[in-house]
C-alpha cells in the first residue's frame, strides 16, 4: 500500500469555485431526486390513505405535492447567495442556513437535517429487512407448500443489508453516486408499477372499490385520532426532499442557472411522484379496504405467481441500497470534513492508501473513512433492530422532517435573500404558509410517537 498521489487537472475543467466542473443534468437531478423520494414511503400510502378515508387522503396528498415544489423552489433559490444566480454557492443546506440566517440557525439545521438522514437510513434497514424477509418466506412456501412453517423474523435480513451498506459506504462521495440513482430509479417504477398493477387486478378480482369516506374504522375515536395523526406523519415522509436538495442542486452544470434546473427537474419529479402515489395509495386501498398492510407488499404475499412479487421485492432492495446511500453520503462528507480539519496532522484521519486488486481499479481506503462509515451503519441497523415498527417509524421522521427542514428554513431564507418586509403580503402569504405546515407536523409527531410506543408496549 503507498499514500495516495495529489493530481491537478487542467486548466478549462475547473467551476467558478474552483471546484471540478459539475456535469449534472435536468436527467440526472430527476434520477436523484426519484431516488430519494420514492422510497419506503409509497409503499404505506396504501395505510395511509385508509386511516384518512378516500376524501381527506388523496386531497392531503395532493396539498402535500404543491407544499413540496413551492418548498423546493424557495430552497433552490438559496444554493447561491446573496443573488441566486451569480451569487457564492452554498454546497449544503447548513451553508445556506449559515449565510442567510447565523450560525446558531444553522447548528439547530444541521442537528435537525442529519438526525432525519440517520433516521431515514433506520426506516429504509427495516423496509429492505421486510422485503428480504418476503422473498425467503416466498421461497419457503414455493417449497414446502401454504401450509409449511414459514415464519421468519427481521434481525437476519437487517444484519445482511447493514453488511452489504458498510462496504457500499466506501463509496467516496455523493459526485460518485450518480450511476447509483440511476438504478434506484428505476426500480422505483418497477416495484410502483407492479404495486400498481396489482391493486388494480385485486379491484377487479373483488369486482368493486372496498374502503369508505371516513377510512377505517377504530376501537373509539381517540385510536381513530392517534392513526390518522399517524397518518398524515407518514404522507409528510413520503415527498419532501430538502434533505438532499441542495446537495443535488450542487452536482449540476451551468449555465443554464442551477435553480432553473433545479426547479425545472423538481416539477416534473413531483409530478411523476404524484402519479405513483396516488395510483399505488389509491389502488391498494380500494384493493383491501379496512385491512389494507403497513406495506403495500405485504398485502400480495400469498399471490401467484410468487415471482412477481419476488421481483417487486427485489426492486424495492435495490432501490433502498442506493437510497440509504442518498441520505448517508451528506452525513459522511460534514463530519469527515470537519475531523480533517481538527486533527490535520493525524494519518488515521487525513491519510489514504492504495489497494491494488486484479482486474479492478485501485482501491483507495481511509481507515478513519472505513471506520467512521461502518460504525454509523451498524448503529442504524442496530436502532432498527429494537424499533422494527415500520409506520411509525416514517410517521416520526416525516413529522421531524416535514416544518423545520421543508418549511420553516426554506421560508426564513428565502425571506432573508429577497428582503421582504414585515407585513407585506408576501410577508402575509408565507407566514399562513409556514403557520399551517407547523400544525401539520406537530400532529404528525404526536400521533406517530403515541403508536410507536403503544406498539413497543404492545411487543413487550
Amino acid at each position: 500500500m503507498v499514500a495516495k498521489d495529489s493530481s491537478t487537472l487542467p486548466k478549462g475543467l475547473f467551476d467558478d469555485d474552483e471546484q471540478p466542473k459539475r456535469t449534472g443534468t435536468v436527467s440526472s437531478c430527476i434520477a436523484h431526486i426519484l431516488t430519494a423520494v420514492i422510497g419506503s414511503g409509497v409503499l404505506s400510502l396504501g395505510w395511509s390513505i385508509a386511516q384518512l378515508g378516500w376524501i381527506a387522503g388523496p386531497v392531503y396528498l395532493l396539498c402535500l405535492a404543491a407544499v413540496t415544489y413551492v418548498s423546493a423552489s424557495l430552497l433552490s433559490d438559496c444554493y447561491r447567495s446573496p443573488d441566486p444566480v451569480t451569487g457564492t454557492r452554498n454546497y449544503s443546506y447548513g451553508d445556506a442556513v449559515r449565510v442567510n440566517l447565523g450560525r446558531t440557525q444553522m447548528w439547530c439545521c444541521r442537528l435537525l437535517q442529519y438526525l432525519s438522514m440517520y433516521g431515514t437510513g433506520i426506516a429504509y434497514v427495516i423496509t429492505t429487512a421486510t422485503s428480504l424477509r418476503s422473498i425467503h418466506k416466498s421461497a419457503c412456501h414455493h417449497k414446502d407448500g401454504q401450509e409449511g412453517s414459514c415464519e421468519y423474523g427481521q434481525e437476519v435480513y437487517m444484519v445482511i443489508f447493514g453488511v452489504t451498506q458498510i462496504m457500499m459506504s466506501q463509496i467516496r462521495d455523493f459526485h460518485n453516486i450518480v450511476w447509483l440513482s440511476v438504478l434506484a430509479a428505476m426500480m422505483s417504477f418497477c416495484y410502483s408499477f407492479i404495486g400498481f398493477g396489482l391493486g388494480v387486478a385485486k379491484v377487479a378480482e373483488n369486482g368493486k372499490i372496498l374502503g369508505s369516506i371516513g377510512g377505517v374504522p377504530a376501537a373509539n375515536p381517540a385510536k381513530k385520532t392517534w392513526l390518522a395523526f399517524q397518518a398524515m406523519g407518514d404522507i409528510a415522509f413520503a415527498y419532501p426532499y430538502s434533505l438532499v436538495l441542495l446537495e443535488i442542486q450542487d452536482t449540476l452544470k451551468s449555465p443554464p442557472a442551477e435553480n432553473k434546473t433545479m426547479k425545472k427537474a423538481s416539477v416534473i419529479a413531483i409530478i411523476i411522484t404524484t402519479f405513483f402515489y396516488l395510483c399505488c395509495g389509491c389502488f391498494g386501498y380500494a384493493a383491501f379496504g379496512d385491512v389494507t398492510p403497513g406495506s403495500l407488499l405485504m398485502g400480495f404475499e400469498s399471490f401467484h405467481p410468487h415471482i412477481l412479487i419476488d421481483f417487486a421485492n427485489a426492486c424495492v432492495i435495490l432501490h433502498l441500497l442506493g437510497g440509504f446511500q442518498l441520505y448517508s453520503q451528506p452525513v459522511f462528507a460534514t463530519l469527515e470534513k470537519w475531523f480533517r480539519t481538527k486533527f490535520l496532522a493525524s494519518d488515521f484521519v487525513n491519510r489514504f492508501y492504495r489497494i491494488s486488486i486484479p482486474l479492478l481499479p485501485d482501491l483507495q481506503v481511509n481507515l478513519f473513512r472505513l471506520c467512521f462509515r461502518s460504525a454509523y451503519v451498524i448503529s442504524t441497523v442496530g436502532i432498527a433492530l429494537i424499533f422494527p415498527y415500520f409506520n411509525s417509524v416514517l410517521g416520526v421522521l416525516g413529522a421531524l422532517n416535514f416544518w423545520p427542514l421543508a418549511i420553516y428554513f426554506p421560508v426564513e431564507m428565502y425571506s432573508r435573500q429577497k428582503n421582504i418586509e414585515p407585513w407585506t403580503r408576501k410577508w402575509i402569504v408565507l407566514r399562513i404558509f409556514s403557520s399551517t405546515c407547523f400544525l401539520v407536523t406537530v400532529v404528525g409527531l404526536l400521533g406517530s410517537v403515541q403508536n410507536l410506543v403503544s406498539a413497543k408496549l404492545g411487543h413487550k
